[in-house]
Formats: C-alpha cells, sequence, structure tokens
C-alpha cells in the first residue's frame, strides 16, 4: 500500500532531521488513520489542497493534480457571460436596482403627489409645452433625413402650437382641419436611419436606459436649442426648473407603468426590451416600416397622461417571448 510506505519514508526522514520530527510523526498518524477508517477509498479521493501543494512543492505528484483540475472544469463550464447587446449586464443591473430604490423612496411619492395635486388638462399642458419646443429639433432631423416634406409639416405644427395653442400648452395642430400628429425623431434616429447600430446597452443614474448611439444624439438634441437660439434656453436659471419639471412630468406619466414592471419576475430585462423595442419601432417608421408587435411606450411623449377615463390597462410585454431580448425589437411604431 502507498499510505504506508510514505509513512516509512516520511520517519526516516524525521530521524535525520530532528527539528522537523514533530510535524513528519503527525503527517504520519493522520496517514495511518485515514487507511484505517477508509481502507478502500483511492488515494486521488484524499488528495492535498492546492494551498497545501503549493507549500510542499509538489512534492504531492501528480494524484493531488487532477482533483484540482476536475474542480476547475466545474467552474469554467458554469459561466454563462453577459447577453448579446448587454455586455455591462451585471453594472447595468446594479446601477437599476440602486436607481429604482431611490425612485421609490424619493421620485415615487413626488410624482405621485404631482398627479394627485394637478388637474389632468394642467398636467398635459406642461407636458405639450415642452413636446413642443422640441418640435424644431425634430424638423432639424427630418432635414437630415431628407424628408423636407416631415420637416415642413413639423414646421407648421410648431408655428401653429406656438400661436394658436398659447406657446404649446394646447395641441391644436393634432385636430382638424390641420391633422398634424406629433412625431418622435432627433439625431439619434438620424443615426439609427444611416444604418448605425445601437452599440451597447447601458442604464445611467439620472439619464435611464440609453445605448451609445442614443446617449450621443440625445446629449447632441439637448445642445441644439442653447446654442442656436440662446438667452433663455443656455442660462440655468431656466434650464434647472426646466427640466426638473420636464422629467417629473413624465416620471409622473410613467408611474403606471413602472408598477407594472416592478411586479415582474425580472424587471431589469423587461425595462431593457420595452425600450430597446420603442427605439427600433421609431427607426423603422423613418423607413415606412410597420414592425408585426406593439410596444409599450417607456419615455417621450408617446406615454399617455393618467386621469383619462376609460383608458386601458398597461399590460407589459414578455421580455423572454423573443429571441431578440437583448437587441431592438418589433413594435407599432408612431407616424413617421
Amino acid at each position: 500500500m502507498l499510505l504506508p510506505a510514505v509513512a516509512a519514508g516520511m520517519m526516516m526522514m524525521g530521524a535525520q532531521a530532528e527539528q522537523a520530527a514533530p510535524q513528519l510523526a503527525m503527517a504520519a498518524e493522520v496517514a495511518a488513520d485515514a487507511q484505517d477508517s477508509a481502507p478502500s477509498v483511492p488515494q486521488a479521493d484524499v488528495a492535498t489542497p492546492p494551498a497545501a501543494t503549493a507549500q510542499s512543492g509538489g512534492q504531492s505528484g501528480t494524484q493531488s493534480d487532477q482533483p484540482d483540475q476536475a474542480g476547475q472544469d466545474i467552474v469554467v463550464t458554469g459561466d454563462k457571460g453577459a447577453p448579446k447587446g448587454d455586455p455591462l449586464e451585471q453594472l447595468n443591473a446594479k446601477s437599476f436596482e440602486a436607481v429604482q430604490s431611490v425612485d421609490k423612496a424619493v421620485v415615487e411619492p413626488v410624482a405621485k403627489a404631482y398627479n394627485k395635486g394637478l388637474p389632468r388638462p394642467v398636467r398635459k399642458g406642461l407636458r405639450n409645452f415642452f413636446s413642443n419646443l422640441g418640435d424644431p429639433i425634430v424638423a432639424a432631423a427630418y432635414l437630415l433625413q431628407f424628408k423636407p416634406g416631415k420637416a415642413f409639416e413639423t414646421v407648421g405644427r410648431f408655428g401653429i402650437n406656438s400661436t394658436l395653442g398659447l406657446v404649446g400648452l394646447f395641441d391644436v395642430a393634432k385636430r382638424k382641419p390641420f391633422y398634424l400628429p406629433h412625431r418622435n425623431n432627433g439625431i439619434a434616429n438620424t443615426l439609427g436611419f444611416y444604418g448605425i447600430g445601437p452599440g451597447p446597452y447601458m442604464y445611467l443614474p439620472v439619464v435611464g436606459p440609453t445605448t451609445l448611439r442614443d446617449i450621443i444624439g440625445d446629449t447632441a438634441d439637448k445642445l441644439i436649442l442653447p446654442m442656436a437660439i440662446g438667452k433663455p434656453f443656455n442660462k440655468p436659471t431656466y434650464v434647472i426648473p426646466a427640466t426638473i419639471l420636464n422629467q417629473l412630468g413624465e416620471r409622473a406619466a410613467f408611474d403606471e407603468t413602472i408598477q407594472e414592471i416592478r411586479k415582474e419576475d425580472d424587471p431589469y430585462t423587461v425595462y431593457k426590451t420595452m425600450y430597446l423595442r420603442q427605439r427600433k419601432a421609431e427607426i423603422e417608421a423613418l423607413h415606412g416600416r410597420v414592425p408585426d408587435k406593439k410596444f409599450v411606450p417607456i419615455y417621450g411623449e408617446d406615454i399617455p397622461t393618467p386621469g383619462k377615463k376609460g383608458a386601458p390597462k398597461v399590460v407589459v410585454p414578455d421580455p423572454y417571448g423573443d429571441d431578440e431580448a437583448d437587441e431592438p425589437a418589433d413594435g407599432t411604431p408612431p407616424q413617421s
């Protein structure tokens, strides 16, 4: 048997090196006990742990290496990796959890008070006002896409709502006899229109869900108005309160949807899927294509203002019902 031989050898070495005698005697006793208690167990099953092997300078031989390699194989085969389109999934999920915690504690109570404290026409009017301010950017994006007809319609819409609609508080242009509805467009959509992919998905504090393409385009959109017109759109006294009021109105409108998302088993994936579906639907609309799946808007003017009688209940999509959950999915696009 191998264990008695090892024990004998260690005892002989102890006779020659008195300083190591206590340690070697203990090792011989452990080896003898192991043989008596489990004589039928192969030597490979009582192999030295990796740390002990390193300290012994490799004296254990190849028998202790084989179990270590088997353990390493189990660890390697269990790693699935990040999904396609979301290479920063772990970081994004942590960011999503942190933002939702802050939202529940601070933003959500304010949004609910906003919905209850202001009548629906007032909340709708404020959202119309900020939407109207974005129409010049929508028109510029249509020009970049060589759609002059849509650009002129958007300019006409802006003029009608800025005058007859009392600086945009009322969306007069979408009704008869004008029939000029709001359309989502911008630099990010223009990049997508010309075939630039979304890039990696990100969930950022303050910004929320976005992609590399969208954050570049949205940043450019926000700089156009201050740079083109100047005062007061480039002054902090306007920018800060206007941004807060605009974001609060959108968060208040989004409250019902976010509550439904939080009921899901994987709210992070649901939120990501809904965002990417809406983004693809908007870009598909620019090409005149109608996707075969509806989307539930999670940002922008497409979110209905709460309080409308007879409004249907929000139903979030199943993120696992589509093999392309990490890519922009089909949806019902806005008018292009």
